[in-house]
């Protein structure tokens, strides 16, 4: 028999223009090891330029989606020399750079999420770009209850969330279900255990069979305008469609809209 200790971190699957990568500790609640955030980071790199990548998302086994950051793991750096200092500014640091890769990456990342997602678990959902959960799961930012407050999934929670909502589950530590996550805007669908695979393929598949560089460009300008003024934001996303509107893809959809066809779009 395989140990589970053994078993690949992820799981990466292609079909249909749609990367699906799948969290492989179930034994652990796929809780997010330096051996898994690297597995992931180095999948996502890849995929930058895996032109028959259009969609990618994020899946997971066993009974919950992600319980966040390895507790034992981190633990057991308590015996290092300088107490673990390093190794925490290490792990932290290489989390930070694994989250905003998934919100920087030219291509939609998509949570599909079918259980409890807590801590940096809760941190990747609020971090991708899409989102959606089966009836039965759960998110939760519980870090205060055990001493270790939630401040680097902070940064994703309150960015995906109202500040007040984001401070209550910081503050209280306790979970949400996924039809309140849908309501605060945490993720985008609530539906049945047994339909969550095939909803979230299906919206991937949707995505997928759009113009390859309108979705690099839409999503990296969505990303950067929220970081700006209103009125640098407009001057940056006007001369975002200038260049959309030069490109092949535009010339082609524009032309079939006007024609009343189908549109043809260019290989890119």
């Amino acid at each position: 028999m395989t140990s589970t200790s053994s078993l690949p971190p992820l799981l990466p699957a292609r079909a249909n223009g749609v990367l699906t990568i799948t969290l492989n500790r179930p034994e652990a609640r796929n809780a997010l090891s330096e051996t898994l955030m690297r597995a992931l980071q180095l999948t996502l790199d890849e995929a930058v330029d895996d032109a028959a990548v259009k969609v990618i998302v994020l899946a997971a086994k066993g009974p919950a989606f992600s319980s966040g950051h390895d507790l034992k793991e981190m633990a057991s750096h308590r015996a290092d020399p300088d107490r673990g200092l390093a190794y925490y500014r290490q792990v932290f640091a290489q989390c930070s750079r694994l989250m905003q890769t998934i919100v920087n990456h030219p291509k939609p990342v998509i949570a599909q999420v079918h259980a409890v997602a807590t801590a940096a678990g809760c941190q990747l959902v609020a971090s991708c770009d899409l989102a959606v959960a089966s009836s039965e799961a759960k998110f939760a930012t519980p870090g205060v209850n055990i001493g270790l407050f939630c401040s680097t999934p902070m940064v994703a929670l309150s960015r995906a969330v109202p500040r007040k909502v984001a401070m209550e589950m910081l503050l209280t530590g306790e979970a949400v279900s996924a039809e309140e996550a849908k309501r605060l805007g945490l993720i985008n669908r609530v539906v049945a255990p047994a339909d969550l695979e095939a909803e979230t393929q299906a919206l991937a598949r949707f995505i997928a069979s759009k113009p390859t560089r309108s979705l690099k460009w839409g999503k990296q300008a969505f990303q950067h305008q929220l970081e700006l003024s209103l009125s640098n934001a407009y001057d940056y996303v006007s001369e975002v469609m200038v260049q959309n509107m030069m490109h092949a893809e535009a010339i082609e959809g524009v032309g079939a809209f006007l024609d009343k066809r189908v549109p043809k779009w260019p290989e890119n």
